[in-house]
């Protein structure tokens, strides 16, 4: 416990482990104190104390460490001075219930433990730090006997007044209590936490030679004047100070002795953390060493700092990260070295290879989809650098596949991409049957999870040869026709979201367009086209409400002179949930979809946190898929369910099990879907 009034102004704190004064410099442990206030008793070096360790019980007791090892536990005997204030208590107790012997001879072994008194704003945080380092709580509620619940108090008192200082109150006193209740007894601490010591200084010395970055590193630091004296703020503002300083230029800056001075005759502090900036330095050359698998340029190229620039410590730290994301090194080790006088730093990057080829499969299911195997290999570097060389093939109830890609990753510039594919693909669905090549080539702008962009876009250029069997609409009858088609797409996109694959709030909005020519149809043109937002906010911590909306059109054409596999179609686990894959929309006279030129679609869910990784997402989905170009009004189809997620370190894993609200005939009562991410 700690006196109050009279103390004068405290040595120089020093910084520790976050708790009490330890968390400042040049602490002068204080000796162990009893619960009254006063010093401890006398030891009776004779008397016999039984033990599972050995103790030194003369020693005072110290600044409990943050280790995570039990407490030891100490056995005492009815006589022992360790444990004669427990020994009165129960004393005088029993004397008043006539019961003395009964109370001490039973030797009480089970116990509860209570905080009193504490600071209503810090009261929930100095309760779970307690519990968590408490010597009570780690006993679970049982012990030997009483003088080992006494033991783990007197601990636990040390680790409350270590708490409350690092919290700001340094002249809290603790009182400790024990209160006999049946068979239990209740340890009882008993906190008058006085005033929450404030700054009234805080000094950053050797600050100022930033000149105008200082305003901008003192906001990192964060800790102002009127602010409470709390450790775990000085301390994390330390960090960030030196944070941002590495950030702003200083490679070489340094922090000095950290001093916090403490009046308790005013219950105040002041804060000096002196600081060596070092020289203000800008980038040098960027040498590549070791056994880098592409060219020096390249990493260069992958850099978002040039020579010259101001230096900034988070653009090494992304270098690092972009060059392990490419996937063809396994160790990256990136060191600045200054030149003479510090205000250059040249980037020296050791680079090893790592093994350049995978192999993957994957197995799926989705209700109208079948059953989906796929099977890749990939050279990751067959192109140097950054070429990857991709074979893939697919097997499945209804499609597949072979197809060899190229894609140039961080082609010309980072972020940039440029893919060719060539493809063969059997399709066998229910609105269409389809034998079909493509060639593509296709600029990128694209997000990452190094660099989620606000703005992103693409462009290609696309060839199409297929022969596509459907049903004529007014005949019925089967017919195979041929299509050779040459199509522009352009996507761009805008991103507000948090989060790629998770997001839980902000939103986004993607355009698509491709003007496309069927050179076997008398050169008809005719341009397919949509526009998707997205919308999620969150409340609370554990729910986030979701939306989507998507319309597309064709317009320019027939939908007869479309190729059934470029219309529009709807259902599906990407789509309306509960209906079967491109399920909606018109039908021929046989009843199996035949697609359109318009489109509308929406989704609504709310994911909710339950447990853990775990989260339920109730869904009610709605579309439609018209003749015209241009969405109607009528013809919707609604969906809901409920799904599951299990949010892995990779990305949210979903299974969706949907209905049918409105179903038509020869639509499935239920529609399950498994996939890897959220439906949108």
């Amino acid at each position: 416990m700690k006196g109050i009034a009279g103390r004068g102004v405290a040595a120089l704190l020093m910084c520790g482990m976050g708790l009490s004064p330890a968390w400042a410099q040049d602490a002068v442990p204080e000796p162990a104190r009893a619960p009254s206030g006063e010093p401890p008793p006398p030891i009776d070096a004779d008397a016999t104390v039984e033990s599972d360790v050995d103790v030194d019980v003369e020693a005072p007791l110290a600044p409990l460490p943050e280790l995570d090892l039990p407490w030891p536990e100490i056995e005492g005997a009815e006589g022992d001075p360790v444990f004669a204030p427990l020994a009165e208590l129960i004393e005088g107790e029993a004397e008043e219930e006539g019961s003395e012997a009964q109370l001490f001879e039973t030797d009480l072994r089970d116990y509860d433990w209570t905080l009193v008194g504490l600071p209503e704003a810090v009261a929930g945080e100095i309760e779970e730090e307690f519990e968590a380092l408490s010597a009570l709580a780690a006993g679970d509620g049982e012990a030997d006997n009483a003088a080992q619940i006494d033991r783990r108090a007197k601990t636990d008192v040390a680790l409350l007044e270590q708490i409350l200082d690092a919290k700001g109150y340094h002249a809290a006193t603790i009182a400790l209590d024990y209160v006999p209740q049946g068979a239990e007894l209740l340890v009882r601490f008993e906190v008058e936490p006085d005033a929450q010591f404030v700054f009234t200084e805080v000094q950053l010395p050797g600050l100022a030679a930033t000149g105008e970055n200082e305003a901008a590193l003192r906001e990192a630091f964060g800790v102002e004047v009127g602010d409470p004296v709390r450790a775990a703020e000085v301390i994390a503002g330390t960090a960030d100070l030196l944070t941002a300083l590495g950030e702003r230029g200083y490679p070489q800056a340094e922090l000095g002795e950290r001093q916090v001075i403490i009046d308790y005759d005013s219950a105040t502090a002041t804060l000096l953390q002196p600081v060596e900036a070092g020289p203000l330095a800008v980038y040098g050359e960027i040498r590549v060493e070791g056994e880098p698998p592409f060219p020096a340029r390249h990493v260069a190229r992958l850099a978002r700092f040039a020579p010259g620039e101001i230096y900034d410590r988070s653009e090494i730290v992304d270098l690092r990260r972009a060059l392990i994301a490419t996937g063809l090194v396994s160790s990256v080790v990136i060191e600045t070295e200054p030149r003479a006088g510090g205000e250059v730093v040249d980037v020296a990057v050791t680079l090893q290879p790592a093994k350049l080829r995978t192999i993957a499969g994957e197995v799926g299911y989705g209700t109208g989809e079948g059953f989906r195997i796929e099977g890749q290999w990939q050279h990751r570097n067959f192109w140097n650098p950054e070429g990857a060389l991709t074979l893939d093939g697919v097997l499945g109830t209804q499609e597949q596949l072979a197809a060899a890609t190229l894609l140039r990753s961080n082609w010309l510039r980072r972020d940039q991409r440029l893919s060719m594919q060539l493809l063969a693909s059997s399709i066998r669905r229910d609105a269409y049957e389809a034998d079909l090549a493509q060639a593509t080539v296709r600029v990128e702008r694209v997000s990452d999870f190094l660099w989620q962009k606000e703005f992103t876009w693409g462009a290609g250029i696309e060839l199409f040869a297929s022969s596509e069997l459907d049903r004529d609409p007014d005949l019925g009858l089967e017919r195979r026709r041929a299509f050779y088609i040459g199509a522009l797409p352009l996507v761009a996109e805008i991103d507000q979201s948090n989060d790629l694959l998770d997001p839980t709030r902000g939103w986004t909005l993607e355009g698509f367009v491709s003007p496309e020519i069927n050179l076997n149809n008398n050169g008809d043109t005719y341009v397919r086209a949509s526009v998707k937002g997205t919308l999620f906010r969150p409340f609370g911590e554990k729910v986030v409400a979701a939306a989507k909306v998507k319309v597309g059109t064709i317009a320019g054409t027939s939908r007869d002179a479309v190729a059934p596999t470029r219309r529009w179609y709807a259902g599906g686990g990407g789509s309306v949930r509960g209906y079967g894959f491109q399920a909606l929309g018109p039908r021929d006279i046989f009843g199996d979809p035949i697609g359109g030129r318009s489109l509308s679609e929406f989704a609504l869910e709310a994911r909710v946190r339950v447990w853990g990784p775990f989260a339920v997402v109730p869904f009610f989905d709605g579309g439609r898929v018209g003749e015209e170009p241009w969405p109607g009004t009528s013809d919707w189809q609604f969906g809901t369910g409920i799904g599951l997620r299990y949010h892995s370190n990779f990305g949210p894993i979903r299974v969706d099990v949907g209905t049918p609200l409105n179903p038509r005939e020869g639509d499935s009562p239920v529609a399950v879907v498994v996939g890897l991410g959220q439906a949108f």
